[in-house]
C-alpha cells in the first residue's frame, strides 16, 4: 500500500474515533517525514514556506486528534509531544528561511494587521476619520486607546484578508489623505502628551494619478519633517512589509521595531529585479542583495531591535505575537518616558541623520 492510501486509512480510523493512537502515531511520521537529514544532521530544506504549509496541515489533523473524546493518557502524551515536534521543526524553518522567503512571509494574507494587534493589546480604542481637508482613507487607521491603563495614540496601515475588504483599504496603499489623517491625529497625540504606537505594513504608498494630483510625495515629506518635531515618545513597530517612503511616513520615531519575519526597503524586490536585471524571477537574487530582513537591518543600524515571533510565524498564533511585542512595546515606552523632551529629540533627529552614511577610502 502506497504512503498516500496508508495516510488516508489511518486518518479515516481517526475520524470513526477508533484509531486515535494509530492516527497519533501516523502523525508523529509524518512530522518527521519533514525533517530532511544528511548523515545524521540537519540539513536546509528546499522551500521553507513549503514546509511551513505541510506543517499547517499536520496541525489541523492534531487540533482534530486532540478534540476526540475517550482518548488514554498515553494518547493525550504522544498528542503533547506531536504539538512539540511540530513547533521545534517551525522554529527550525524559521531560522533557515532566505530573505526571498521572509518577504513571502511578511506578505502572508494571516498575518496579523494593525487592527488585530489593537484587538489584542490595547483597550478603549476609538478611531478618529478623515483628514479634514479631503476623505477619509481606510489604509491607514488611527485612534485614541489606553495601554495598560495609560492613554496612547494607535496608527498604522491596515490591509485585508478578503477582496471585498482589500479593495475597501486599497490593499494597504495610503493615499495622501491618510498620511494627512496620520499626521493630525499624531498632534493631537502630542497636544495631549499621549505617546505614539505605530504599526507599519504596506507595499508602498499608492502610486494613482488622483493620489499625485492631490500631492502624495508632499504629504509623505511633511510627516517627515513634523513626525521629527513630536514632543512624545513615538515608537513604530514594521509587522509586515515595510515598503518606502510609505512605510517611512508614519516610522520616524524614537524606536524602530520590526517583527522577525518583516521586510524594511526602498522598494520591492520585484521592483528591484526588474530595474536591474529587466527580469522579475531575480527577485530573490535582488531579496538578498537589498539587505531587507530584521537581522540584516539591525546590522546596518536601521532598526533598534528585533521582536521575536511565534514558531512558524505571527499568522500562526496572533495571540502569541501580541502578547511578545506588548512586552517590547512596553520595555521600551518605560524607557522614553524617562527621558526629557530635549534628550527625546535630539536622540531621535541624531538616530535618522546617522543612517546610511558611506565613506571612500582611497586604494
Amino acid at each position: 500500500m502506497s504512503r498516500k492510501s496508508k495516510a488516508g486509512s489511518a486518518l479515516h480510523e481517526v475520524t470513526s474515533g477508533n484509531g486515535a493512537f494509530a492516527g497519533t502515531e501516523l502523525l508523529l511520521a509524518m512530522v518527521e517525514a519533514h525533517r530532511t537529514r544528511n548523515n545524521g544532521h540537519p540539513i536546509r530544506m528546499d522551500n521553507g514556506l513549503k514546509a511551513q504549509q505541510e506543517l499547517d496541515k499536520i496541525q489541523q489533523q492534531i487540533d482534530h486528534l486532540q478534540a476526540l473524546e475517550g482518548q488514554s493518557e498515553e494518547t493525550r502524551l504522544h498528542i503533547r509531544q506531536l504539538h512539540d515536534r511540530v513547533n521545534d521543526l517551525r522554529r527550525e524553518i524559521s531560522t533557515q528561511l532566505n530573505a526571498w522567503e521572509r518577504t513571502e512571509m511578511a506578505r502572508h494574507p494571516q498575518r496579523p494587521y494593525t487592527l488585530d494587534y489593537v484587538e489584542r493589546m490595547f483597550t478603549d480604542w476609538n478611531e478618529i476619520h478623515g483628514d479634514r481637508g479631503f476623505a477619509d482613507d481606510p489604509a491607514i487607521v488611527c485612534g485614541m486607546a489606553r495601554f495598560h491603563g495609560e492613554e496612547v495614540v494607535v496608527i498604522g496601515h491596515q490591509k485585508a484578508r478578503d477582496a471585498k475588504q482589500r479593495v475597501y483599504r486599497n490593499f494597504g496603499m495610503p493615499n495622501p489623505e491618510g498620511y494627512r489623517k496620520a499626521i493630525r491625529v499624531m498632534q493631537i497625540a502630542a497636544k495631549f502628551r499621549r505617546p505614539i504606537f505605530t504599526f507599519v505594513d504596506t507595499p508602498g504608498a499608492y502610486p494613482g494619478l488622483g493620489a499625485e494630483e492631490r500631492g502624495q510625495a508632499e504629504a509623505i515629506a511633511y510627516n517627515l519633517r513634523e513626525m521629527a518635531r513630536l514632543e512624545v515618545p513615538i515608537i513604530v513597530t514594521i509587522t509586515g512589509e515595510g515598503g518606502s517612503g510609505g512605510a517611512l511616513a508614519i516610522a520616524v520615531g524614537d524606536r524602530v521595531l520590526m517583527m522577525e519575519n518583516a521586510i524594511y526597503s526602498v522598494i520591492s524586490p520585484e521592483g528591484c529585479a526588474s530595474i536591474m536585471w529587466r527580469d522579475v524571477m531575480k527577485r530573490d537574487v535582488a531579496a538578498e542583495a537589498m539587505k531587507i530582513t530584521a537581522p540584516d537591518l539591525t546590522a546596518l543600524g536601521i532598526i533598534d531591535s528585533v521582536v521575536a515571533e511565534p514558531p512558524g510565524g505571527a499568522h500562526t498564533d496572533h495571540a502569541q505575537a501580541a502578547t511578545l511585542l506588548d512586552e517590547v512595546l512596553q520595555k521600551n515606552l518605560g524607557e522614553l518616558k524617562r527621558l526629557p523632551v530635549p534628550e527625546l529629540l535630539n536622540g531621535r533627529y541624531a538616530k535618522f541623520r546617522n543612517m546610511a552614511q558611506f565613506f571612500q577610502v582611497e586604494a
